[in-house]
Formats: structure tokens, sequence, C-alpha cells
């Protein structure tokens, strides 16, 4: 078939394949993303390790691994919300996701995380293509100055702390979790799985077991409302747009994360939207950034997550038209599966033993610790652990904990 002078061909076979190696990727992402203690970076080292195995074009393996990490993306909100939400009385000090599952709000949580997702993929494969080319040009002084604007982003979180008490808590937060990074990171344990990480026990440790233990005398998930949203509408496109552009700080700069990113993008709304909108912004900048830094990879060959560290290392070849529909397919595949999983696994979560459920999720999160690093992996993970349970107790955001990759970067280790 040919229009407006270019010439459109079909081959069945190959677009069949194509479609199989796709929906495989949706697969993997969808076990990994519904798995509790699962990181996505973690399910890329996976891939990598068995990718050049896959009997394939390496072409379609790489938009496998780029499909599994767009819908884990969009589904580890699932295991997040249902776990570790503690008991009423703290639910100042929790999380903003656990605060609404608290509420009975739950699943109304999960379908702003679904369309915060969605909207972001939606806004970022256009502007991706604009932002890669203004970033092509000021990416050279921003690594040339990258320790000074990490000490901005730095202060920019102390001091959008609400209190005196809770910035003093943010400085010792970041700075003991930096001084965790800096001894950690120059580390290469033997990992049994033959792909070690360190970042594996230490963000297990830091921001997943700290969680589980304070929820640990808590009741669990309890009944959830319906599904009605209340945040508004031309606010919850503004934030899911905001946090689109913060995504591309995330894809395109080391060492912020999607948590940081997202109280970033908050501040370019003009509205307080609290947990709706934190959740909202980060489920953005979380399914934005893969989008960013496939662009990053091609354009700066900078690989800025772990699926893209997959992607060149499998040395699959970055065909972005093949890798961009892949993107979407998996965008939209991974928005119904929001849809449809999240309110069963909330609803099967909330009918087990809590206390039970989360000593099994511990126990998976020390397993994963050492699989990836060995013993060195469990001892950072208790370290970690022990390390998380001090912001809530500080009264500071968690978000200050990513001290431990932005300390390493500031001092240049």
């Amino acid at each position: 078939m040919e229009a407006f002078g270019t010439r459109f061909l079909f081959d069945p076979a190959t677009t069949m394949t194509t479609v199989a190696f796709v929906l495989g990727g949706v697969g993997i992402g969808t076990i990994s993303g519904l798995t509790p203690g699962i990181h996505v970076n973690n399910l890329a080292l996976l891939l990598a390790s068995v990718a050049t195995s896959i009997a394939g074009p390496p072409k379609l393996v790489g938009a496998a691994i780029l499909a599994a990490g767009v819908v884990h993306s969009f589904l580890d909100v699932v295991p997040a919300l249902a776990l570790g939400v503690p008991d009423p009385v703290m639910a100042a000090s929790a999380l903003p996701g656990h605060r609404l599952v608290i509420e009975g709000q739950g699943r109304e949580a999960i379908r702003l995380s679904a369309l915060g997702s969605g909207l972001a993929v939606a806004v970022a494969v256009p502007l991706a293509i604009p932002v890669t080319m203004v970033m092509t040009d000021v990416y050279p002084f921003l690594r040339g100055h990258l320790p000074l604007f990490l000490l901005g982003t730095t202060g920019f979180l102390v001091f959008t702390e609400p209190t005196r008490r809770e910035q003093i808590g943010g400085v010792v937060a970041f700075s003991a979790s930096a001084v965790l990074g800096i001894l950690s990171l120059p580390l290469s344990p033997t990992a049994p799985l033959g792909v070690g990480s360190v970042l594996t026990p230490l963000f297990a440790g830091l921001f997943g077991a700290p969680v589980l233990l304070d929820a640990m005398g808590g009741a669990g998930v309890p009944e959830q409302a319906g599904t009605t949203l209340t945040m508004p509408r031309p606010l919850l496109l503004m934030t899911a747009l905001a946090g689109s552009f913060a995504g591309a700080i995330v894809g395109y700069l080391p060492g912020v994360s999607s948590a940081i990113a997202a109280v970033l993008a908050l501040t370019l709304v003009p509205d307080r939207t609290d947990a709706r909108g934190f959740i909202v912004a980060s489920s953005g900048v979380n399914t934005a950034n893969t989008i960013f830094a496939l662009f990053a990879l091609v354009s700066l060959d900078t690989p800025r997550t772990g699926v893209m560290v997959a992607l060149r290392e499998t040395n699959a070849p970055l065909d972005l038209p093949v890798l961009l529909v892949s993107a979407a397919v998996a965008g939209v595949v991974g928005f119904v599966l929001v849809l449809v999983l999240g309110d069963t696994y909330l609803e099967t979560v909330g009918g087990m033993d809590y206390r039970r459920l989360s000593v099994a999720v511990l126990g998976l999160l020390v397993a994963a610790s050492f699989l990836f690093a060995g013993v060195i992996g469990i001892g950072l993970f208790v370290c970690s652990a022990v390390l998380g349970l001090l912001p809530p107790r500080l009264g500071c955001r968690r978000v200050h904990l990513m001290g431990v990759l932005i300390g390493p970067l500031i001092v240049g280790v």
C-alpha cells in the first residue's frame, strides 16, 4: 500500500513474532510488578543475564525487555499499596498511598496511579524529541556541574520540609544514607545469581523493610470504599503533566529518583494535592522515566535505568519505532491490568493474616538481598533497614534516604 509518497509493508509473520515478544515482555513485567520486593532494576538484571540465550532477533528481545519494564512500572504500585499498611494511629507518618488505604480509598489510589502512568506515556512520547534536543545541548554543562545540581536538589528537599525539626531530620537522614552509600557502592560482592548489585539490599532495606516492620502491629488492609475519583480532573491532568516533565529529569540525570522528581513536580502544581497528587505525580514520573531514559540512551549513550542498562548489555539494536510501539502497547496493557487486578489484589491481601504476610515478604527481601549480593547483601540489608526506620521517627520524608545514591555522586565515588 502506498500513501502520501510513503510505501507501507505488512509482513504477517514478522508482525506476529513482534507481538509475541512484546506480550512475552508484558507477561514478565506483570509477574515481577505484582511480586513484592522485586524492583524494576532487579528485573532488568535478570533479563540482561538471560537475554543472550533467548532465541530470536536481538531487536525483538530488546522490545520485550522494554515492554516488561513499562508494565512493571504500572503494576508495582499494587503491592506497594497492599503491603506495609500501618495502624491508623500511625497514619500521619505513613506513605501517601497507605494513608489512602487506611481511609478506605485504596481503589481510588489504584485508579489515580493508573491514570498518572497512562497520561505520562501519552505525554512523554511527543515530548521526548524536543526535550532530548534541549538536553543534548545542556547535558555537558549539567554533567560538568552535577555535584552542584545534586546539592541544590538536596537543599530543596530539606527546605521544603514544613518545620525546623523536620528539616534537621532530613539532613540527618540524608547524611546517614550518604555515608552508607559511600561505603557500600564500591563493593563488588559475589552473587549467587551471577548478576550482582548492592543496590538490591540497599533499596530493599531503606525503603521496603522499614515499611513492613512499622506495619507489623497494624490490622492490614481495611474494607475499601468505591472507585470514585475525588481529585478534580483539571488538577489531575496538571499533576500528571508535571509528573511527566519531572520524569525527564530522572531519565537524563543520575541520582534523582522518582520520589524526588515527584516532590519537584508537585511544586509546579498551584494547589495542594496531598496523597492523591503524590500518587499521580510519582506514577507519572516512574513511567515517563522509561520513555525519556530510552531517548537518553539513544542520543547520549547514557543508560539511566536498569532497563536501559539491560538493553545496552544485550546489544539490542535501538530501533526507536519498534521500541516506542512496544512501550505504547505495554502502556495500554499495563493500564488495563492495574484496573483489572488491583482491586482483587487489595481484597485478597486484606483477607490474609497481615503479620504472617509481612514476615513472608521480609523473608523474600532477605532472599533477594542474598541472591543479588551474597552474604554481604544480607549485612547491607540489615544496616539499611535500621537506617530506614529513622525518617518517620524524625518526622521527615523517606525521600531523604536517596542520599545513598546522591552522596556518592556528589563526592565522586
